[in-house]
């Protein structure tokens, strides 16, 4: 688990990562932007449990791609989870709050899984823990009004224009960015069927 000073803002943006590509880089480098944030912990799973893992490639070769893809020193890439047994993102945040007192963490997810965000193990629970920061993603932009989550949690969006605000904001809070998109998807890239940026 990387390290980070009391009363830093810290993003964590977790994911497959199979592979990384530049649309993951764009989401993390606007988060970084809007948020404010210190760092970015960007955490390569050693799987999701919601997706076949058949075509998974090994997570050592993961974290090379993820390297060699991100040079912006405030990310931190990390693969603590695999070292934990842990499957599940609601137990990773749970961790990373026993671990960290005092630091100020946010949660960041592409839009493309807000839509099935209630079908992950305690997502209640993962919207308690810490605030989330929702940055859009093609074809998902509708996401943030008609997700089970987004009307769950409706109470409690912050604005975009107040983002900076997000990660020592006390949770349950949420927002969703808009800004530049890219079309990239790991699954076109694994497929042959990528596009280019929009």
């Amino acid at each position: 688990m990387p390290f980070a000073e009391k009363g830093m803002a810290v993003g964590l943006f977790g994911g497959s990562f199979n592979p990384p590509h530049a649309g993951h880089a764009l989401v993390a480098e606007i988060a970084l932007r809007r948020l404010k944030l210190d760092q970015l912990w960007w955490i390569v799973t050693p799987g999701n449990p919601l997706k076949n893992t058949r075509h998974l490639a090994p997570l050592a070769e993961r974290l090379v791609l993820c390297e060699d893809l991100l040079h912006d020193p405030r990310i931190k890439i990390t693969a603590f989870e695999a070292a934990h047994h842990i499957r599940y993102t609601a137990d990773t945040l749970a961790l990373i709050r026993a671990r960290n007192p005092g630091v100020n963490f946010v949660w960041i997810m592409g839009a493309d899984n807000l839509a099935d965000f209630h079908r992950w193990q305690r997502w209640r629970q993962i919207a308690l823990t810490f605030p989330i920061a929702v940055i859009d993603r093609p074809g998902s932009t509708l996401a943030f009004l008609s997700s089970r989550m987004a009307r769950t949690f409706d109470y409690a969006r912050i604005d975009e224009d107040d983002a900076s605000i997000l990660p020592r904001s006390k949770a349950p809070a949420w927002t969703f960015i808009h800004g530049p998109r890219s079309l990239l998807s790991s699954t076109a890239i694994r497929n042959g069927t990528a596009k280019t940026s929009e």
